[in-house]
């Protein structure tokens, strides 16, 4: 597959899609009706297809009986835990076996033409990103996972949490289902802006911003803090008229979601001729830019806070404006200290 049709590769051997990254047309106004019918099919497939089959496989096939989950017990957290750590090394697995170990694809589409594994660094466990990264995912990142999946099926089971049936509420239950996505979004932006405030992205943010050149591991290579905070989206179904079922869809959409946006792929290859997008350039930006794209661009967010960048010339220079303003702020606030202390 030439890459070289899509985009464009610079003397570093990074490239960089032809088309500018673009927000969801879903919150455009004035609204944009054939716009958002012709994005449809990309709200559903293949992604969130799949994060909603899996909730649905696992609600068939591994969640225990609701009598079971009435009573916390070693034995079933366990088994919930073991299933979560075999499909995360499965399918965070697939995509580094693909793309990372046996390089099918070489570096075509790849934003940093770079391979991790090919370059030590002391900001990781042994200077090794890909062992720091999978360590940090399955030592908290699938614990915390099962840890809030866990206190939720609680939680339905003893009645705490609102438990709407599909045969008697499916108009509101479909409304839920469609929504997830937004849910997350809205909660990572929110939580995403709280962690780049000095404190937290010191102590906390910085873990997961060590991987600058994102692979599939560094999805849920975080400090413990954030995967709370990035698994909490699941908590907003202790009060929608919900569902175990979509709550484990809206787990599923962070846990298995989070691997699309640190691919560090436009395309995935299948095969010789098919092309999956990963929709993953705004979030590698934020990898490369720390400042940028708090959002996965499905809400505008960052349009209306100002910090969008979309992978452009514009785009870059409209960050440097920000960065320039910013700059003399300080150096104005610094100032006004100075002629303060000469003052006193």
């Amino acid at each position: 597959m030439d890459d070289l049709k899509f985009g464009k590769r610079n003397k570093r051997g990074d490239w960089a899609p032809n088309q500018p990254a673009e927000t969801a047309p879903l919150f455009a106004f004035p609204p944009r009706l054939m716009a958002v019918l012709k994005w449809l099919p990309h709200y559903f497939f293949p992604w969130n297809a799949i994060f909603a089959a899996s909730a649905v496989a696992y609600w068939a096939w591994v969640i225990p009986p609701v009598e079971t989950m009435r009573t916390l017990s070693l034995g079933w957290i366990a088994w919930l835990y073991a299933v979560n750590a075999v499909a995360v090394f499965l399918f965070y697995g697939a995509f580094e076996l693909h793309l990372y170990v046996l390089k099918r694809q070489e570096n075509r589409f790849k934003y940093n033409g770079k391979f991790p594994a090919d370059h030590k660094s002391n900001a990781f466990w042994f200077e090794r990103q890909n062992l720091d990264n999978m360590l940090r995912t399955f030592l908290w990142g699938v614990t915390i996972w099962t840890a809030v999946e866990v206190g939720m099926l609680w939680a339905y089971a003893n009645g705490y949490a609102p438990w709407l049936s599909f045969a008697e509420n499916p108009w509101t239950l479909a409304l839920v289902a469609l929504v997830v996505p937004i849910i997350h979004e809205f909660h990572f932006f929110c939580i995403h802006r709280l962690i780049h405030t000095p404190l937290l992205y010191k102590w906390v943010h910085s873990v997961h911003h060590n991987s600058v050149n994102p692979s599939p591991w560094s999805s849920l290579s975080m400090h413990p803090i954030e995967h709370l905070l990035y698994f909490g989206t699941a908590f907003y179904h202790l009060f929608l008229p919900s569902n175990p079922i979509l709550m484990l869809y809206q787990l599923h959409y962070a846990g298995f979601g989070a691997i699309p946006g640190h691919v560090g792929f436009d395309k995935v290859e299948i095969g010789k001729e098919k092309l999956v997008d990963s929709h993953a350039y705004a979030h590698y930006l934020h990898h490369k830019y720390f400042e940028v794209n708090y959002g996965d661009a499905l809400i505008p967010l960052d349009k209306w806070f100002g910090t969008w960048h979309d992978g452009s010339p514009e785009g870059e220079a409209q960050m440097q404006e920000r960065y320039r303003r910013r700059k003399e702020k300080l150096a104005a606030s610094k100032a006004r200290l100075e002629v303060g202390g000469a003052a006193e």
